[in-house]
């Protein structure tokens, strides 16, 4: 009889839930700024196309920070019923952070929420800026505190063990800002505003090789080329920078992410290959020599960890790791590309001439959300086999008693409801964007902005325009 490993499945619980739940926030952050930007500029400028384009994405906010919300909620019970061990131990450090993140950014969030969705012709005109405004550092902020106590995980300090093995906090800075935080936070919000960049322009590149909403979507398109073009490879930059610190302090997930089992100097880069788990060897390479010692030390020789110099029951899975790894890179030289690409194309004045760009853009709309997954999965595959890096393992952070088929279950009941519900709210965004830009005439009572004058004035279809 085939037994039901229940540490095994309530990890793949837990990384099922949070897949999902991590692509609504990275989203509900980036479309936060990016309404705050054009509202900024429809407010500076009194050009109602950004107001429109507002209007349009401020559903699709609505509708993903809702999932947001829902996806998040389930996270909290799983520490309680799968990994009881693990919030008892740690509760004295990382249940303030995640407090404090409710407190802080979710209140601040919900609250001024109403006033995005609402607050057209209820309050002025910067006020509802102002509320966006708002929002969107209240993502900021939440993302913050949520970086905060994954890094904590990766990198725990500021803290010392109780008799009964729970962690004591005795350094609340050290904590919060622990050694992979800041490269976590930079990395991920970075991340956030990319995949949100790719998608508005992906939309835009729709509607331009549709002929439909022409001027709007020219702004986004535009906008996402711009965000392409410098923040890309700002992302590869920040990228290495996280390496370097993760070289420091988890020299065996970069020993797997490399597929490095036994060079110690003169490693090379792996383009591509198979690490073997049970051979202890990466096979079918095509190698760059002395590429990974040189990307990870500025050196041909220079010495870089390898994985059989750790236990075997101390490393991690090193094919996930290895090509979690690629895709996430692979998918960022795919966004620099495009991005100077079309940033050339609109030196030359061709950008909105480019049928085969618009195609490009569509097909690439996906892409940050995958890298950001590929991503997340290196950083929490990578950590195993640990909870809290070299503090506590997974195997001692399970909940007593956690029973396979009853886990089993659990899974099978989160996959049939998440794929209904998160299908449904992904359907009805898809629908939104079939939909279009609402024409003015059709949007009911809206603002304009008289630049001259400074006003901001409620006007109603068919009435007259003073």
């Amino acid at each position: 009889m085939m037994t039901l490993d229940p540490i095994m499945l309530a990890r793949i619980q837990f990384a099922f839930t949070i897949s999902f739940h991590i692509v609504f926030p990275a989203f509900s952050i980036g479309l936060a700024s990016f309404l705050a930007v054009v509202e900024w500029r429809w407010l500076a400028t009194g050009n109602d196309l950004y107001r429109d384009i507002y209007k349009f994405w401020v559903k699709i906010f609505a509708v993903a920070f809702g999932m947001g919300v829902v996806s998040g909620v389930v996270m909290s019970y799983q520490f309680g019923t799968n990994w009881s061990i693990f919030s008892d131990r740690v509760a004295n450090v990382l249940g303030p952070l995640l407090g404090f993140e409710v407190l802080t950014a979710f209140f601040l969030e919900s609250s001024f929420l109403g006033i995005m969705l609402f607050g057209w012709n209820r309050v002025s005109a910067r006020m509802h800026f102002v509320a966006t405004c708002i929002v969107a550092g209240g993502t900021l902020m939440s993302a913050f505190w949520i970086l905060s106590a994954n890094s904590w995980m990766q990198t725990p300090q500021g803290f010392t063990i109780a008799a009964d093995g729970r962690l004591m906090p005795t350094d609340w800075l050290t904590i919060i800002f622990n050694p992979s935080f800041p490269y976590r936070l930079a990395h991920m919000v970075t991340a956030a505003y990319l995949s949100t960049a790719f998608v508005v322009g992906g939309v835009g590149a729709f509607y331009l090789w549709n002929k439909q909403h022409m001027p709007q979507a020219r702004i986004m398109l535009g906008m996402a080329v711009m965000m392409a073009a410098l923040v890309a490879p700002v992302q590869l930059f920040i990228g290495h920078l996280h390496g370097d610190n993760t070289l420091k302090y988890q020299p065996a997930k970069i020993a797997a992410m490399e597929g490095n089992w036994d060079r110690t100097s003169h490693a090379p880069l792996y383009l591509f290959g198979w690490p073997n788990q049970a051979a202890e060897k990466t096979e079918y390479g095509i190698t760059i020599p002395d590429g990974a010692s040189w990307i990870l030390t500025g050196h041909a020789d220079g010495v870089i960890p390898n994985l059989k110099s750790f236990p075997p029951e101390d490393r991690p899975m090193a094919a996930p790791l290895f090509w979690s790894f690629r895709v996430m890179v692979g998918l960022g030289v795919l966004m620099i590309l495009i991005g100077l690409t079309s940033a050339t194309q609109y030196a030359r004045g061709k950008l909105f001439e480019s049928r085969w760009l618009y195609l490009w853009w569509m097909a690439m709309m996906p892409s940050g959300f995958i890298a950001l997954l590929a991503g997340w999965f290196v950083t929490e595959i990578g950590r195993q086999p640990y909870v809290a890096y070299g503090v506590i393992r997974t195997a001692q952070a399970v909940s007593p008693a956690l029973v396979g088929p009853q886990v089993a279950w659990s899974l099978l009941c989160f996959v049939v409801i998440y794929i209904l519900v998160f299908g449904a709210g992904s359907y009805y965004i898809l629908k939104l964007i079939r939909t279009g830009i609402t024409a003015p005439e059709e949007a009911g009572t809206y603002y304009t902005h008289s630049t001259e004058a400074s006003v901001i004035k409620s006007i109603k279809p068919g009435a007259d325009h003073v």
